[in-house]
């Protein structure tokens, strides 16, 4: 059995270092995590430097997960610094590969550290954080053609062994998925467009573990905003963080659930347990 954690923690930096109730808040979701003793850990919107992290990032990880390894990828030239940026930590003793791909996504995308992949012998494991369509839907075709993109990578990897991809989607796949779905449906995140991309990618074969396990329950999400002090306490919010395993496996998946993170608001962390 494997354990597979996913959290978007909107800034690796902050969560270690400030001094803010904020952070407070994220180290005690990552004591939360710490507890879980998970196989794998995979972090979205590390928001690190081009160079990764820091001695400093380093010694607190290690503390945090002791007998972990970290790999990451930053956003780098010509995207923005201190931008978008994911990690994995795993368990000493594994024999993993890191691959960093670029899948030919537009510019500058696939330079902001989206997308991470590590290989073991029985599987790929592939973390993403799904680029937001934007206020205004500004960005709305580009995501279009990275869902495209990102769906061709993980068909490609499947031909090869089975996948398990998780993190921060960024897509709310059915009006279940969201608390208010009559209001939102030009908002980023639940277009149209974003809905049938996600839809595409589960037909080149992917499952969304949680809607395998439970089906469809309610009012269980991933996110709320930040912005809206009452979103949390009212559960308004929105699934946007999945799991996604090859079809072919799916019938070895024990668990997939959120993880709760207490008051805070933003993303919580999710689980899966895989027999693999």
């Amino acid at each position: 059995m494997r354990k597979f954690i996913s959290w978007n923690i909107d800034s690796l930096n902050a969560a270690l270092t400030s001094d803010s109730p904020r952070a407070q808040l994220s180290r005690d979701v990552l004591n939360t995590l710490k507890e879980e003793d998970a196989d794998f850990i995979a972090i979205q919107e590390t928001k690190l430097p081009p160079g990764g992290p820091a001695r400093k990032h380093t010694k607190a990880l290690e503390e945090y997960f002791p007998g972990y390894q970290a790999e990451w990828v930053s956003s780098v030239p010509p995207a923005r610094k201190g931008y978008a940026g994911t990690m994995i930590l795993y368990k000493e003793g594994m024999t993993i590969e890191k691959i960093v791909p670029e899948i030919g996504a537009p510019q500058p995308m696939d330079k902001e550290g989206r997308l991470l992949v590590l290989e073991s012998d029985a599987f790929y494991f592939a973390n993403v954080y799904t680029p937001n369509a934007g206020d205004g839907l500004k960005r709305l075709g580009d995501r279009q053609v990275w869902d495209k993109c990102y769906a061709d990578y993980l068909a490609d990897l499947d031909r090869k062994k089975p996948v398990i991809a998780c993190g921060d989607f960024n897509v709310a796949h059915k009006e279940i998925d969201l608390a208010h779905p009559e209001s939102n449906h030009m908002s980023p995140g639940f277009t149209d467009e974003e809905r049938e991309g996600f839809t595409s990618l589960l037909g080149r074969g992917f499952v969304d573990t949680f809607r395998y396990i439970h089906g469809d329950v309610k009012d269980v999400y991933s996110w709320w905003a930040q912005r809206v002090r009452t979103s949390k306490t009212n559960n308004s919010g929105w699934r946007i963080d999945y799991f996604l395993v090859s079809d072919r496996i799916k019938d070895q998946v024990r668990r997939s659930e959120m993880i709760d993170s207490g008051p805070r608001q933003d993303h919580t962390p999710i689980l899966l347990e895989i027999e693999i």
